[in-house]
């Protein structure tokens, strides 16, 4: 099982996630041929794509999913609300590439994908966490903060993708207006960098990770002071990189190398 973030950032986000007989989208927040040219560089073609899964419906994580399902025929999974709130602006799809989740599973060959709900100021968004021949993949960006519903979803992951957005003190005095301020901060938001620190250290459980830090701010904040503020809570807690947990940063404009677990 392989993961690979395509794109990670305010600006646009999309995963790859692969195993031996599957390969799956989770959003896709770049036009199509962004999407296309980064699953190249990667030695992927979207012709092998078996579903695109959609955590909300906000446009950097929508922009391309219309066009890559129109054009080579791939299914949309997503809950109820999320589509209607998305449908428009997508364009045209074919009926039978509309895919509603229920209770929160889905089989795709020899993966079982569990949906689970976030907070973030969308209509029903929710992470993804995926699983095969025991290994387990997680997503979680966009939160308002580490509910303890994410917690158990992430829990016994091997590899996670985990917001790290912003530094508070960057955010407070930057050139966002007060509301959008305010937005980020709540709990309907996004997660700070010293958050995702102590989002890691619940889920320690004496197994080695592979955790990739994502979904930050091209404002406020940057992957140096990222890395080293979670870094720092880790290493606060006893924990030691690359033999308790190998700590990555996402690419908000390329891909990433993939990470094999």
């Amino acid at each position: 099982m392989f993961f690979c973030s395509l794109y990670s950032g305010s600006s646009g986000n999309s995963i790859l996630v692969s195993t031996e007989k599957s390969k799956v989208l989770i959003d896709a927040g770049l036009p199509g041929k962004s999407i296309e040219n980064a699953l190249s560089t990667i030695g992927e073609s979207p012709n092998e794509i078996d579903a695109i899964f959609v955590t909300h419906e906000h446009t950097d994580h929508t922009k391309g999913v219309g066009v890559l399902s129109r054009k080579y025929d791939i299914p949309i999974y997503t809950d109820a609300l999320t589509w209607e709130a998305m449908s428009k602006s997508i364009g045209k799809i074919k009926e039978k590439n509309i895919k509603i989740i229920e209770n929160n599973h889905v089989n795709i060959k020899d993966m079982d994908i569990l949906s689970y709900r976030i907070s973030h100021d969308a209509v029903s968004p929710h992470g993804y966490s995926i699983c095969s021949n025991n290994k387990k993949f997680s997503l979680a960006t966009d939160l308002g903060y580490f509910s303890k519903e994410v917690e158990q979803a992430l829990k016994g992951a091997d590899a996670i993708l985990l917001e790290s957005n912003h530094d508070v003190e960057m955010l407070k005095f930057g050139p966002y207006p007060y509301v959008l301020k305010r937005r980020i901060l709540s709990n309907e938001g996004h997660l700070s960098n010293d958050d995702c620190g102590r989002a890691i250290i619940n889920l320690m459980d004496g197994n080695f990770k592979r955790i990739m830090l994502g979904h930050l701010s091209k404002t406020n904040n940057y992957p140096e002071l990222a890395y080293e503020t979670v870094k720092n809570i880790l290493i606060e807690n006893k924990l030691k990189l690359n033999k308790d947990i190998d700590l990555l940063m996402a690419d908000r404009s390329a891909p990433t190398k993939c990470i094999e677990f």
